[in-house]
């Protein structure tokens, strides 16, 4: 027999044994919930090792040893394998430790059955991490998805509302580490929607800034796919906001213009003009920029943009560890990396970077505030 039971487990410790795909909800409560996570396992879903490799969860890259239990207020089971986490419950059990499934109650591991709708691919803008930011539609096509193919930034907690039978299958891309191809990512959407699945095709911020939801529609309208698309709140716009920067301000700025930093400026791949944005007089917000933020920050200098111009970088946004930093287009390249700022996070470069709404007229600068 089981019991529903609430726990305040913010400090306290709690063992995830696995990580399969089915404990990414699970683990992103807990740790928006403040507890210290341990997760032990062989392997582990993308978006787990993304969170270990951010220093947000600990990873024993090992099979669990009964020490591990000692002393944790929760156990976790999540290997996916029913007999590996009946085999963890009872060493729980022994060692007197509450012990709860990653799984659903009644899934069964996966969708068996065809899906009384004809199979499509629906495109989810999950926003900036925050479960709280996703759209109503996005949140009732999570809820009623056969195959659900997520992205490590989405607001994964929001997996615990899934259908107990669907499938999770987990395609995040870390930043120069562990990928899913997008080929191979198109190819599994096209697969199971022509299985006759519902495919929820689940990101963080919007699919369509930056998020290569066109490439994926392109792919399964190629194969009779039929696609529909849930716009989400873009991290470029609710980040900043979050941090509480304003975009534009009347007497600031009219304007701001998002790029991409993923290529440094003079790499041959890049088709941004870095001239005409150090002269453009908008708010310049980078995505996926901190890895060249020293080039970037270079070379708008080069390109007469002013060292005093107040910037910004701002990590983890929507989540619990979300921090800021603050400094000028001159130091904010030494200053995120002082802090020790990861991917993902998202730059802002002019005049609202330094936004106070506490001065009526102009912004005041601030060094550094988490």
């Amino acid at each position: 027999m089981s019991f529903t039971a609430d726990l305040d487990l913010a400090g306290r410790r709690v063992a995830v044994v696995g990580g399969h795909e089915v404990a990414l909800s699970k683990i992103t409560g807990l740790l928006e919930s403040q507890a210290l996570v341990t997760v032990i396992a062989p392997e582990v879903a993308t978006a787990i090792r993304d969170l270990a490799e951010r220093e947000l969860l600990i990873w024993h890259q090992r099979e669990l040893a009964e020490d591990d239990l000692a002393e944790v207020a929760l156990v976790i089971t999540a290997s996916g394998s029913g007999p590996v986490d009946r085999t963890t419950a009872a060493l729980a059990r022994k060692l007197g430790r509450p012990c709860a499934s990653a799984r659903p109650a009644g899934s069964v591991g996966g969708a068996d059955g065809a899906s009384v709708e004809t199979g499509r691919v629906i495109l989810i803008g999950g926003g900036p991490g925050d479960p709280g930011l996703l759209t109503i539609d996005g949140l009732t096509a999570i809820r009623t998805a056969d195959v659900i193919v997520c992205d490590r930034l989405a607001p994964l907690t929001v997996l615990d509302q899934a259908r107990p039978d669907a499938v999770i299958i987990d395609v995040g891309k870390i930043p120069r580490g562990r990928t899913t191809p997008q080929d191979e990512i198109n190819r599994l959407l096209v697969e199971h929607a022509r299985a006759g699945k519902v495919v929820a095709r689940f990101k963080g911020g919007d699919n369509f800034v930056f998020g290569r939801g066109g490439e994926e529609w392109q792919a399964c309208t190629a194969e009779g796919i039929a696609v529909s698309v849930i716009p989400g709140v873009t991290s470029a716009v609710a980040v900043p906001a979050l941090a509480g920067i304003p975009l534009t301000h009347r007497t600031l700025t009219h304007g701001f213009t998002v790029v991409t930093g993923h290529l440094a400026p003079g790499d041959p791949g890049s088709k941004l003009d870095w001239g005409a944005l150090a002269r453009s007089g908008t708010t310049l917000v980078v995505l996926m920029g901190v890895a060249q933020l020293p080039a970037i920050s270079a070379e708008l200098l080069r390109q007469g943009m002013g060292p005093d111009t107040p910037a910004a970088t701002i990590a983890d946004g929507g989540l619990p560890s979300m921090r800021t930093v603050r400094g000028t287009l001159s130091d904010i390249a030494e200053r995120s990396a002082a802090a020790a700022v990861k991917s993902p996070a998202v730059v802002v470069i002019g005049a609202v970077a330094a936004f106070d709404p506490a001065v009526a007229d102009r912004p005041t600068a601030q060094s550094v505030s988490d």
